[in-house]
Protein backbone atom coordinates (compact mmCIF):
# COMPACT_ATOMS: atom_id res chain seq x y z
CA UNK A 1 0.00 0.00 0.00
CA UNK A 2 2.95 2.51 0.52
CA UNK A 3 4.68 2.03 -2.66
CA UNK A 4 1.19 2.65 -4.10
CA UNK A 5 1.28 5.98 -2.63
CA UNK A 6 4.81 6.28 -3.58
CA UNK A 7 4.36 5.81 -7.20
CA UNK A 8 1.26 8.14 -7.09
CA UNK A 9 2.58 10.57 -5.37
CA UNK A 10 5.85 11.19 -8.10
CA UNK A 11 3.42 10.61 -10.70
CA UNK A 12 1.44 13.85 -9.62
CA UNK A 13 4.65 15.28 -8.80
CA UNK A 14 5.20 15.09 -12.89
CA UNK A 15 2.52 15.58 -13.60
CA UNK A 16 2.73 18.82 -11.68
CA UNK A 17 6.08 20.18 -12.85
CA UNK A 18 5.81 19.70 -16.80
CA UNK A 19 2.27 22.21 -17.40
CA UNK A 20 5.42 24.82 -15.55
CA UNK A 21 8.32 23.38 -17.54
CA UNK A 22 5.72 24.15 -21.27
CA UNK A 23 5.02 27.60 -19.55
CA UNK A 24 8.67 28.34 -19.25
CA UNK A 25 9.49 26.89 -22.90
CA UNK A 26 6.58 29.18 -24.37
CA UNK A 27 7.54 32.19 -22.65
CA UNK A 28 10.94 31.82 -23.97
CA UNK A 29 9.56 32.58 -27.70
CA UNK A 30 8.38 36.11 -28.22
CA UNK A 31 5.33 36.57 -30.31
CA UNK A 32 6.27 37.73 -34.43
CA UNK A 33 5.95 41.52 -34.89
CA UNK A 34 2.51 42.33 -36.80
CA UNK A 35 2.35 43.86 -39.83
CA UNK A 36 1.67 47.24 -40.64
CA UNK A 37 -2.12 47.85 -41.43
CA UNK A 38 -3.26 47.05 -44.98
CA UNK A 39 -6.33 48.94 -44.95
CA UNK A 40 -4.42 52.53 -45.43
CA UNK A 41 -1.55 50.93 -47.59
CA UNK A 42 -1.55 52.95 -50.74
CA UNK A 43 -0.50 52.28 -54.27
CA UNK A 44 -0.02 55.90 -54.78
CA UNK A 45 -0.56 58.60 -52.67
CA UNK A 46 -1.68 62.21 -53.98
CA UNK A 47 -0.65 65.40 -52.00
CA UNK A 48 -2.57 68.22 -52.90
CA UNK A 49 -3.93 71.71 -51.25
CA UNK A 50 -7.38 71.90 -51.23
CA UNK A 51 -10.49 69.37 -52.01
CA UNK A 52 -11.61 69.80 -55.85
CA UNK A 53 -7.69 69.85 -56.77
CA UNK A 54 -8.06 66.04 -57.55
CA UNK A 55 -10.52 66.54 -60.33
CA UNK A 56 -7.09 67.78 -62.60
CA UNK A 57 -6.11 64.45 -62.38
CA UNK A 58 -9.41 63.01 -61.51
CA UNK A 59 -9.45 60.63 -65.31
CA UNK A 60 -6.37 59.29 -64.04
CA UNK A 61 -6.91 58.53 -60.70
CA UNK A 62 -10.32 56.68 -62.30
CA UNK A 63 -7.97 54.53 -64.61
CA UNK A 64 -5.83 53.51 -61.25
CA UNK A 65 -8.86 52.98 -58.71
CA UNK A 66 -11.60 51.72 -61.13
CA UNK A 67 -9.86 49.67 -63.54
CA UNK A 68 -6.18 48.52 -61.96
CA UNK A 69 -7.39 48.10 -59.12
CA UNK A 70 -5.10 50.24 -57.42
CA UNK A 71 -4.81 51.72 -54.01
CA UNK A 72 -5.15 55.92 -53.75
CA UNK A 73 -5.19 57.60 -50.91
CA UNK A 74 -5.36 61.58 -50.59
CA UNK A 75 -3.74 64.27 -48.56
CA UNK A 76 -5.05 67.86 -48.72
CA UNK A 77 -2.88 70.62 -46.68
CA UNK A 78 -6.28 72.64 -46.02
CA UNK A 79 -10.09 72.34 -46.31
CA UNK A 80 -10.48 75.47 -48.39
CA UNK A 81 -11.59 77.58 -46.04
CA UNK A 82 -10.37 80.66 -48.20
CA UNK A 83 -12.08 79.91 -51.33
CA UNK A 84 -15.21 81.05 -52.77
CA UNK A 85 -18.92 79.74 -52.95
CA UNK A 86 -20.87 79.60 -56.06
CA UNK A 87 -24.15 78.11 -54.53
CA UNK A 88 -24.69 79.30 -51.03
CA UNK A 89 -23.89 81.34 -48.34
CA UNK A 90 -21.52 79.61 -46.38
CA UNK A 91 -17.86 80.98 -45.98
CA UNK A 92 -14.62 80.81 -44.03
CA UNK A 93 -15.06 78.03 -41.71
CA UNK A 94 -18.36 76.96 -42.37
CA UNK A 95 -17.19 76.65 -46.07
CA UNK A 96 -14.24 74.70 -45.18
CA UNK A 97 -16.84 71.99 -43.77
CA UNK A 98 -19.10 71.84 -46.56
CA UNK A 99 -15.85 71.48 -48.58
CA UNK A 100 -14.60 68.61 -46.70
CA UNK A 101 -17.56 66.26 -47.52
CA UNK A 102 -17.69 67.17 -50.85
CA UNK A 103 -13.82 65.62 -51.64
CA UNK A 104 -14.89 62.87 -49.61
CA UNK A 105 -18.07 62.32 -52.20
CA UNK A 106 -16.06 62.98 -54.74
CA UNK A 107 -13.44 60.39 -54.14
CA UNK A 108 -16.01 57.93 -53.08
CA UNK A 109 -17.24 57.75 -56.84
CA UNK A 110 -13.66 56.82 -57.73
CA UNK A 111 -13.71 54.41 -54.79
CA UNK A 112 -11.18 56.50 -52.90
CA UNK A 113 -11.96 55.71 -49.12
CA UNK A 114 -8.54 56.72 -47.37
CA UNK A 115 -8.63 61.04 -47.47
CA UNK A 116 -6.66 63.23 -44.67
CA UNK A 117 -7.45 66.82 -44.30
CA UNK A 118 -4.48 68.55 -42.25
CA UNK A 119 -6.66 71.41 -41.61
CA UNK A 120 -4.08 74.48 -42.36
CA UNK A 121 -5.87 77.43 -43.60
CA UNK A 122 -6.10 78.12 -47.58
CA UNK A 123 -3.84 80.61 -48.25
CA UNK A 124 -4.76 82.43 -51.96
CA UNK A 125 -2.03 84.34 -53.45
CA UNK A 126 1.11 82.93 -55.72
CA UNK A 127 3.74 82.91 -52.85
CA UNK A 128 4.27 79.32 -51.64
CA UNK A 129 7.13 80.47 -48.97
CA UNK A 130 4.12 82.49 -47.05
CA UNK A 131 1.75 79.45 -47.35
CA UNK A 132 4.43 77.30 -45.44
CA UNK A 133 4.71 80.14 -43.17
CA UNK A 134 1.21 80.32 -42.36
CA UNK A 135 1.03 76.97 -42.19
CA UNK A 136 4.11 76.07 -39.49
CA UNK A 137 6.25 74.26 -42.36
CA UNK A 138 8.14 72.11 -39.47
CA UNK A 139 4.47 70.78 -38.22
CA UNK A 140 2.93 70.36 -41.83
CA UNK A 141 5.75 68.49 -43.19
CA UNK A 142 5.93 65.91 -39.57
CA UNK A 143 2.11 65.40 -40.63
CA UNK A 144 3.11 64.56 -44.25
CA UNK A 145 5.85 62.48 -43.42
CA UNK A 146 3.83 60.68 -40.87
CA UNK A 147 1.11 60.01 -43.68
CA UNK A 148 3.30 58.85 -45.94
CA UNK A 149 4.75 55.83 -43.40
CA UNK A 150 1.64 55.06 -42.41
CA UNK A 151 0.26 54.77 -46.01
CA UNK A 152 3.61 53.37 -47.60
CA UNK A 153 2.84 53.96 -51.05
CA UNK A 154 5.16 53.65 -53.73
CA UNK A 155 3.94 56.75 -55.67
CA UNK A 156 3.90 60.24 -54.70
CA UNK A 157 1.75 62.28 -57.41
CA UNK A 158 1.96 66.02 -56.00
CA UNK A 159 1.43 69.61 -58.03
CA UNK A 160 4.10 71.13 -59.23
CA UNK A 161 6.97 72.88 -57.58
CA UNK A 162 7.40 75.41 -59.39
CA UNK A 163 5.79 79.21 -60.13
CA UNK A 164 3.92 79.41 -63.53
CA UNK A 165 1.78 81.19 -65.90
CA UNK A 166 -1.72 79.82 -64.59
CA UNK A 167 -3.49 79.74 -61.59
CA UNK A 168 0.00 79.95 -59.73
CA UNK A 169 -1.93 79.19 -56.12
CA UNK A 170 1.07 79.25 -53.75
CA UNK A 171 -1.05 76.15 -51.50
CA UNK A 172 -0.74 74.19 -54.40
CA UNK A 173 2.94 74.41 -54.65
CA UNK A 174 3.53 75.03 -51.24
CA UNK A 175 1.66 71.29 -50.95
CA UNK A 176 4.71 70.45 -53.57
CA UNK A 177 7.30 71.39 -51.24
CA UNK A 178 5.77 69.17 -48.66
CA UNK A 179 5.16 66.15 -50.58
CA UNK A 180 9.17 66.50 -52.35
CA UNK A 181 10.35 66.81 -48.75
CA UNK A 182 8.57 63.76 -47.59
CA UNK A 183 9.53 61.61 -50.48
CA UNK A 184 13.39 62.56 -48.96
CA UNK A 185 12.45 62.24 -45.54
CA UNK A 186 9.99 59.23 -44.95
CA UNK A 187 12.80 57.29 -44.71
CA UNK A 188 15.33 59.04 -43.20
CA UNK A 189 15.09 57.53 -39.55
CA UNK A 190 16.54 60.86 -38.24
CA UNK A 191 13.71 62.78 -39.58
CA UNK A 192 10.92 63.06 -37.14
CA UNK A 193 12.22 60.03 -34.91
CA UNK A 194 9.38 60.03 -32.14
CA UNK A 195 7.17 58.66 -35.28
CA UNK A 196 9.72 55.65 -35.50
CA UNK A 197 10.16 54.83 -31.52
CA UNK A 198 8.00 51.52 -30.74
CA UNK A 199 5.50 52.24 -28.17
CA UNK A 200 5.96 50.82 -24.32
CA UNK A 201 2.82 49.03 -24.46
CA UNK A 202 0.26 49.18 -27.53
CA UNK A 203 -2.44 47.53 -25.99
CA UNK A 204 -2.20 50.11 -22.82
CA UNK A 205 -3.32 53.67 -22.79
CA UNK A 206 -1.05 56.94 -23.43
CA UNK A 207 1.34 55.77 -25.74
CA UNK A 208 3.20 58.99 -26.76
CA UNK A 209 5.55 57.18 -29.35
CA UNK A 210 4.48 55.83 -32.46
CA UNK A 211 5.56 52.21 -33.72
CA UNK A 212 5.61 53.20 -37.67
CA UNK A 213 8.72 52.60 -39.80
CA UNK A 214 10.43 54.26 -42.24
CA UNK A 215 9.16 54.44 -45.79
CA UNK A 216 11.28 54.99 -49.20
CA UNK A 217 8.57 55.91 -51.94
CA UNK A 218 9.98 54.99 -55.05
CA UNK A 219 8.37 57.68 -57.82
CA UNK A 220 7.27 61.09 -57.25
CA UNK A 221 5.07 62.86 -59.97
CA UNK A 222 3.82 66.65 -60.78
CA UNK A 223 0.78 67.76 -62.48
CA UNK A 224 0.41 71.58 -63.34
CA UNK A 225 -1.85 74.43 -63.04
CA UNK A 226 -0.02 76.48 -65.97
CA UNK A 227 -2.22 77.83 -68.91
CA UNK A 228 -0.25 75.27 -71.30
CA UNK A 229 -0.97 72.07 -69.65
CA UNK A 230 -5.18 72.60 -70.98
CA UNK A 231 -7.41 71.65 -68.37
CA UNK A 232 -11.81 71.94 -67.83
CA UNK A 233 -10.64 75.57 -66.31
CA UNK A 234 -8.44 76.85 -68.90
CA UNK A 235 -7.81 75.78 -72.49
CA UNK A 236 -6.59 78.58 -74.62
CA UNK A 237 -3.83 78.27 -77.11
CA UNK A 238 -2.97 81.70 -77.48
CA UNK A 239 -1.53 80.93 -73.73
CA UNK A 240 1.39 78.65 -75.30
CA UNK A 241 4.57 79.87 -74.35
CA UNK A 242 6.64 81.69 -76.95
CA UNK A 243 9.97 81.58 -75.38
CA UNK A 244 10.46 77.33 -73.90
CA UNK A 245 9.05 74.63 -74.56
CA UNK A 246 5.91 73.09 -72.68
CA UNK A 247 6.82 72.31 -69.31
CA UNK A 248 5.07 68.67 -70.08
CA UNK A 249 6.50 68.01 -72.98
CA UNK A 250 8.55 64.92 -72.85
CA UNK A 251 8.69 65.32 -69.21
CA UNK A 252 6.76 62.40 -68.19
CA UNK A 253 3.24 60.35 -69.37
CA UNK A 254 0.49 61.20 -70.92
CA UNK A 255 -3.25 59.55 -69.86
CA UNK A 256 -5.83 59.92 -73.00
CA UNK A 257 -8.43 60.71 -70.82
CA UNK A 258 -11.17 59.72 -74.24
CA UNK A 259 -10.64 56.15 -73.67
CA UNK A 260 -13.25 54.36 -71.86
CA UNK A 261 -13.47 52.66 -68.88
CA UNK A 262 -13.85 48.60 -68.64
CA UNK A 263 -15.77 48.67 -66.01
CA UNK A 264 -18.39 51.71 -65.91
CA UNK A 265 -18.43 51.34 -69.79
CA UNK A 266 -18.04 55.35 -69.88
CA UNK A 267 -14.90 58.34 -70.66
CA UNK A 268 -12.60 58.71 -68.07
CA UNK A 269 -13.62 62.49 -69.41
CA UNK A 270 -16.79 61.53 -68.30
CA UNK A 271 -16.05 60.42 -64.81
CA UNK A 272 -13.95 63.59 -64.36
CA UNK A 273 -16.57 65.82 -65.19
CA UNK A 274 -18.96 63.71 -62.69
CA UNK A 275 -16.24 63.98 -59.87
CA UNK A 276 -16.59 67.80 -60.79
CA UNK A 277 -20.24 68.04 -60.31
CA UNK A 278 -19.41 67.25 -56.52
CA UNK A 279 -17.81 70.20 -56.08
CA UNK A 280 -20.95 72.49 -55.99
CA UNK A 281 -18.88 75.30 -54.38
CA UNK A 282 -16.00 75.39 -56.65
CA UNK A 283 -17.25 74.74 -60.34
CA UNK A 284 -19.26 72.36 -59.74
CA UNK A 285 -21.58 73.69 -62.57
CA UNK A 286 -18.89 72.63 -65.35
CA UNK A 287 -19.44 68.81 -64.75
CA UNK A 288 -23.26 69.45 -64.17
CA UNK A 289 -23.41 70.84 -68.02
CA UNK A 290 -20.59 68.60 -69.45
CA UNK A 291 -23.44 65.76 -67.68
CA UNK A 292 -26.33 67.33 -69.21
CA UNK A 293 -25.50 68.52 -72.35
CA UNK A 294 -23.49 64.51 -72.93
CA UNK A 295 -20.46 67.01 -73.83
CA UNK A 296 -17.31 66.53 -72.45
CA UNK A 297 -15.19 68.03 -74.74
CA UNK A 298 -14.01 70.28 -71.69
CA UNK A 299 -12.76 67.49 -69.83
CA UNK A 300 -10.88 65.67 -72.68
CA UNK A 301 -7.55 67.20 -72.29
CA UNK A 302 -5.20 64.64 -72.15
CA UNK A 303 -3.54 64.11 -68.09
CA UNK A 304 0.03 65.26 -68.56
CA UNK A 305 2.32 64.22 -65.46
CA UNK A 306 5.87 65.14 -64.74
CA UNK A 307 8.50 62.71 -63.12
CA UNK A 308 10.51 64.70 -60.82
CA UNK A 309 12.73 61.83 -59.17
CA UNK A 310 12.75 58.03 -59.21
CA UNK A 311 14.94 55.92 -56.95
CA UNK A 312 14.40 52.64 -59.53
CA UNK A 313 15.10 52.62 -63.35
CA UNK A 314 12.46 53.84 -65.05
CA UNK A 315 12.44 55.92 -68.06
CA UNK A 316 10.74 59.49 -68.22
CA UNK A 317 7.52 59.08 -70.29
CA UNK A 318 6.69 55.35 -69.32
CA UNK A 319 3.82 54.55 -67.37
CA UNK A 320 3.63 55.67 -63.56
CA UNK A 321 3.85 52.33 -62.37
CA UNK A 322 6.85 51.19 -64.83
CA UNK A 323 9.96 49.99 -62.67
CA UNK A 324 8.22 50.24 -59.29
CA UNK A 325 9.02 47.26 -57.26
CA UNK A 326 6.91 45.37 -55.17
CA UNK A 327 9.01 44.87 -52.56
CA UNK A 328 10.04 48.03 -50.35
CA UNK A 329 13.22 49.77 -51.63
CA UNK A 330 16.12 50.68 -48.90
CA UNK A 331 16.47 54.33 -47.87
CA UNK A 332 17.56 56.64 -51.06
CA UNK A 333 19.30 59.83 -50.19
CA UNK A 334 18.62 63.21 -51.77
CA UNK A 335 21.67 65.28 -52.72
CA UNK A 336 20.93 67.46 -50.14
CA UNK A 337 21.93 71.55 -50.58
CA UNK A 338 25.27 72.95 -51.13
CA UNK A 339 25.40 76.46 -52.12
CA UNK A 340 27.57 77.29 -55.05
CA UNK A 341 25.79 80.49 -55.70
CA UNK A 342 27.71 82.88 -53.67
CA UNK A 343 31.33 82.24 -54.54
CA UNK A 344 33.46 84.44 -52.90
CA UNK A 345 34.70 87.65 -54.72
CA UNK A 346 31.75 87.76 -57.30
CA UNK A 347 28.65 90.29 -57.48
CA UNK A 348 25.06 88.40 -57.52
CA UNK A 349 22.15 90.25 -59.19
CA UNK A 350 18.45 87.80 -59.62
CA UNK A 351 15.02 87.49 -58.92
CA UNK A 352 14.47 86.47 -55.14
CA UNK A 353 11.97 84.43 -53.50
CA UNK A 354 10.49 82.30 -53.75
CA UNK A 355 12.46 81.70 -57.28
CA UNK A 356 15.68 82.11 -55.53
CA UNK A 357 14.99 79.30 -52.56
CA UNK A 358 13.74 77.05 -55.94
CA UNK A 359 16.99 77.52 -58.02
CA UNK A 360 18.42 75.17 -54.39
CA UNK A 361 14.99 73.40 -53.62
CA UNK A 362 15.48 71.84 -57.44
CA UNK A 363 18.93 70.93 -56.71
CA UNK A 364 18.80 69.76 -53.23
CA UNK A 365 16.23 67.12 -53.68
CA UNK A 366 17.80 66.07 -57.17
CA UNK A 367 14.41 67.38 -59.20
CA UNK A 368 16.83 68.27 -62.43
CA UNK A 369 14.13 68.38 -64.64
CA UNK A 370 12.62 71.90 -63.00
CA UNK A 371 16.66 72.96 -62.37
CA UNK A 372 16.72 72.37 -66.37
CA UNK A 373 14.32 75.47 -66.71
CA UNK A 374 14.07 77.85 -63.95
CA UNK A 375 13.34 81.41 -65.73
CA UNK A 376 11.27 83.29 -64.02
CA UNK A 377 7.31 84.08 -65.05
CA UNK A 378 3.93 85.17 -64.06
CA UNK A 379 0.31 85.48 -65.40
CA UNK A 380 -0.43 89.04 -65.49
CA UNK A 381 -3.78 91.09 -65.60
CA UNK A 382 -4.09 93.94 -67.38
CA UNK A 383 -3.64 96.98 -65.46
CA UNK A 384 -2.36 95.01 -62.78
CA UNK A 385 0.73 96.25 -60.00
CA UNK A 386 3.17 93.61 -59.79
CA UNK A 387 5.77 93.62 -56.98
CA UNK A 388 8.90 91.74 -58.37
CA UNK A 389 11.60 90.88 -55.42
CA UNK A 390 15.57 90.97 -56.74
CA UNK A 391 18.44 90.20 -54.84
CA UNK A 392 21.73 92.33 -55.18
CA UNK A 393 24.35 90.28 -53.36
CA UNK A 394 27.80 91.58 -52.83
CA UNK A 395 30.26 88.72 -51.63
CA UNK A 396 33.38 91.50 -52.27
CA UNK A 397 35.26 92.67 -49.43
CA UNK A 398 34.26 96.27 -50.61
CA UNK A 399 31.03 98.12 -50.49
CA UNK A 400 29.28 98.35 -53.59
CA UNK A 401 26.45 100.49 -54.81
CA UNK A 402 23.79 99.10 -57.68
CA UNK A 403 22.14 100.94 -60.09
CA UNK A 404 19.00 99.48 -61.32
CA UNK A 405 17.56 99.63 -64.45
CA UNK A 406 14.28 98.15 -65.94
CA UNK A 407 13.50 98.19 -69.85
CA UNK A 408 9.54 97.11 -70.43
CA UNK A 409 7.68 97.14 -73.00
CA UNK A 410 5.34 99.80 -74.09
CA UNK A 411 2.48 100.72 -71.58
CA UNK A 412 3.99 99.53 -68.45
CA UNK A 413 4.71 102.04 -66.03
CA UNK A 414 7.12 101.89 -63.39
CA UNK A 415 6.87 103.36 -59.83
CA UNK A 416 9.73 101.86 -58.14
CA UNK A 417 10.76 104.38 -55.72
CA UNK A 418 14.87 104.03 -55.96
CA UNK A 419 17.13 102.89 -58.12
CA UNK A 420 20.57 103.05 -56.64
CA UNK A 421 20.96 100.50 -53.80
CA UNK A 422 24.50 100.65 -51.41
CA UNK A 423 25.19 96.76 -50.08
CA UNK A 424 27.86 96.02 -47.95
CA UNK A 425 30.31 93.13 -48.12
CA UNK A 426 28.49 89.88 -47.01
CA UNK A 427 24.67 91.14 -47.87
CA UNK A 428 22.29 90.88 -49.68
CA UNK A 429 19.70 94.11 -50.41
CA UNK A 430 16.16 92.74 -51.12
CA UNK A 431 15.06 95.05 -53.94
CA UNK A 432 11.34 95.20 -54.46
CA UNK A 433 10.92 96.38 -58.12
CA UNK A 434 6.73 98.07 -58.04
CA UNK A 435 5.79 98.16 -61.90
CA UNK A 436 1.89 98.36 -63.30
CA UNK A 437 0.82 96.85 -66.39
CA UNK A 438 -0.81 98.61 -69.26
CA UNK A 439 -4.69 98.61 -68.74
CA UNK A 440 -5.59 97.34 -72.26
CA UNK A 441 -3.55 96.04 -74.99
CA UNK A 442 -3.05 92.44 -76.96
CA UNK A 443 -3.18 89.31 -75.08
CA UNK A 444 0.35 87.21 -75.10
CA UNK A 445 3.81 86.79 -73.95
CA UNK A 446 5.95 89.86 -73.02
CA UNK A 447 9.26 90.02 -71.63
CA UNK A 448 10.54 92.18 -68.90
CA UNK A 449 14.34 93.53 -67.87
CA UNK A 450 16.45 95.15 -65.11
CA UNK A 451 19.81 95.40 -65.58
CA UNK A 452 22.35 96.69 -62.68
CA UNK A 453 25.39 98.12 -62.59
CA UNK A 454 28.07 97.65 -59.86
CA UNK A 455 31.56 98.99 -60.65
CA UNK A 456 32.59 97.56 -63.93
CA UNK A 457 29.95 94.86 -63.64
CA UNK A 458 26.89 94.47 -65.82
CA UNK A 459 24.45 92.11 -64.88
CA UNK A 460 20.37 91.20 -65.84
CA UNK A 461 17.16 89.86 -64.92
CA UNK A 462 14.18 88.64 -67.33
CA UNK A 463 11.02 87.57 -66.01
CA UNK A 464 8.62 86.61 -68.95
CA UNK A 465 4.97 87.38 -68.46
CA UNK A 466 1.54 86.27 -69.97
CA UNK A 467 -0.46 89.43 -70.44
CA UNK A 468 -4.06 88.64 -70.23
CA UNK A 469 -7.70 90.18 -69.01
CA UNK A 470 -7.11 87.58 -65.87
CA UNK A 471 -3.97 87.10 -64.18
CA UNK A 472 -4.53 84.77 -61.89
CA UNK A 473 -4.39 85.38 -58.03
CA UNK A 474 -3.47 88.49 -55.98
CA UNK A 475 0.59 88.67 -55.30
Amino acid sequence: MKGRIAILLCCSLLAARAPAQSLAAARSVAPALLEPDDRYKADLLLIVAHPDDDVMVGGYLARLTLDQHKHVAVIYATNGDGGGNSVGNEAGAALGQVRVVEARRALGSLGIENAWFLGYHDTPGQDPLRSLDRWNHGQALDEVVRLVRLTRPAVILTWLPRPVAGENHGDHQASAILATEAFDAAADSTFFPEQLSPARDRNGMGNLTEGLLPWQPQKLYFFSDAYEVFSPYWHDPAALPTFRKSLADGTGPTYDTTTISPSRHVSYAQIEAEQQAFYRTQEGALGDQAIASKDFKDFEYPIRLILGRSVVPASTTGDVFEGVSQSPVGFVRAPGFADHSNPPETLIFMIGDPWSFYTKFWLAHGIDVLAAMPQPELGVGFGEKLHIPIEACNHQSDPVEFTVTAALPAGWTDQTPFTRYPVRPGECYPILEQITAPRSGDRGWQQLTWTAAAGSRRMTVLLHVYLSSSGGLPQ
